[in-house]
């Protein structure tokens, strides 16, 4: 392959990271997440029950969706993921994973501030989670054929920083001429534009649409430079991928390393995701923010996941995946404890005057530690993961990665859920996600940082 076919296949490859990006920036985390945590508040409120207890169910609610999502995107991600190798294609899933992503993501404009279409709106956000989700499946099996496994890292951590500079654009454009305020006017006193009705939050509600036609538009790179070696298409059956499925499953109980990362990945990521998706939450529930400051928190955190997101990838290349992924580990931990720690009352037991800004500092300092170390750690986890992919099955191989991240997604969704339930506490309802982290420092200790190597296909 020409050395500028090559590298435009690398830009290609990384616009999906660019045009997927928002709709985890704005759906998952800063926007539709904090939207639907107020409105399902609201809800819960004007059927009786007080704040705090509105405030627990809300943020329930929104942890049994994302258990319900994991939990689906585990059972089905290896096999998926074994029948696309078997059949050597993958471009066609990503596909179709787009399409499907496109219209489900249009639907979350039905939630409206009344609490009409909450549960519709929070199905339609996890079915275009569960597409983006397999789309990245497919889209990371391309990874090991961009470069020499000593480049993967580097280039894993451009794409990431490439799409939280997407993030950063998107909720930019957001915050400045949709997202409305307490007072309905966007970041800058603005109207939301296109005549949206701020007294129906038609502004916050357009995260959806503007995702959609987002991804639509930055995928075209992707589908115009990003090629499959045709030769490798083979006819192939469900019974056939389930006989390659079943004798990877066993190959990696053989494999101490993988079995060890996979098992490390399973729940550090989780934890991961839980900050995620429960950050702009907590915000909302339990400082009592507005959409546009944690529309600003979010700016944070996007910036300083853009940069050391590539720093992380530098890093990777010249020390390996490993000790980056320990790195970051230890620095999301201590963002955690803090965030257990803090309320607008109190900060690890210290009590704060009224009106007190240390709450807001931490919070935003919490968040761009999550921006930077996350992303830092996203892409140093899956250039770890190349280097113990079969390159004869690399499909499979991150299918069983995101089975690892998928398998127990549930759990740290679920513990939030049961721990804010009986706490009757937001802030507490953080808790577990420590304790995932440091059960996946513990594993990461037999992890081979140089990963394994394939002599023949599994």
């Amino acid at each position: 392959m020409a050395n500028t076919e090559l590298k435009k296949r690398v830009w290609g490859w990384m616009a999906f990271d660019w045009a997927a990006q928002p709709f985890y920036t704005l759906g998952w985390t800063f926007i539709f997440a904090p939207y639907f945590a107020v409105v399902a508040t609201q809800y819960f409120m004007g059927a009786g029950l007080d704040e705090a207890t509105a405030d627990a169910q809300s943020q329930a609610l929104w942890s049994w969706g994302q258990t319900a999502t994991g939990l689906l995107i585990a059972i089905t991600a290896p096999f998926i993921g074994a029948y696309a190798d078997s059949s050597g294609r993958r471009i066609p899933y990503v596909v179709g994973f787009s399409i499907l992503f496109v219209l489900s993501a249009c639907f979350m404009w039905v939630l409206q501030p009344d609490g009409t279409g909450l549960y519709l709106a929070l199905a339609m956000f996890c079915v275009a989670f569960i597409a983006a989700e397999f789309a990245l499946i497919f889209t990371n099996a391309l990874l090991p054929s961009l470069g020499p496994s000593d480049e993967v890292g580097k280039i894993s951590g451009a794409g990431l920083a490439i799409g939280y500079a997407g993030g950063v654009v998107s909720l930019v454009i957001m915050l400045l001429f949709f997202a409305e305020g307490d007072a309905g006017k966007t970041f800058i006193g603005l109207d939301p534009i296109l005549g949206l009705d701020a007294d129906a939050r038609e502004g916050t509600r357009s995260v959806g649409p503007f995702t959609a036609l987002w991804f639509a538009l930055f995928m075209i790179p992707f589908f115009l430079w990003v090629r499959e070696d045709t030769s490798q298409h083979q006819k192939t059956s469900v019974s056939a991928a389930l006989s390659e499925l079943r004798l990877s499953f066993g190959s990696i109980v053989k494999r101490r390393s993988l079995a060890c990362y996979l098992g490390s990945s399973m729940f550090y990521r989780d934890a991961l995701n839980g900050l995620y998706s429960f950050g702009g939450v907590y915000a909302a529930l339990v400082l009592d923010w507005s959409i546009t400051m944690i529309g600003v928190f979010g700016i944070t955190g996007a910036l300083a996941a853009t940069l050391f997101t590539y720093v992380g990838g530098v890093c990777d290349k010249r020390f390996g995946p490993k000790p980056v992924i320990i790195f970051c580990i230890f620095a999301l931990v201590s963002v955690c404890i803090s965030l257990v720690a803090m309320s607008r009352e109190m900060f690890f037991g210290v009590p704060l005057p009224q009106g007190s800004a240390v709450p807001d500092i931490v919070m935003y300092i919490c968040g761009a530690v999550i921006g930077g170390a996350g992303g830092a750690l996203q892409g140093a986890s899956r250039s770890l993961m190349v280097r113990h992919a079969d390159p004869e099955r690399p499909t499979e191989a991150f299918g069983f990665f995101a089975l690892s991240g998928k398998a127990t997604a549930f759990l740290a969704p679920a513990l939030i859920g049961i721990t804010t339930t009986i706490t009757n506490s937001p802030r507490l309802g953080i808790a577990p996600v420590v304790g995932l982290f440091l059960l996946g420092l513990i594993l990461l200790r037999w992890v081979n940082p140089k990963g394994e190597v394939y002599e023949t296909s599994t």
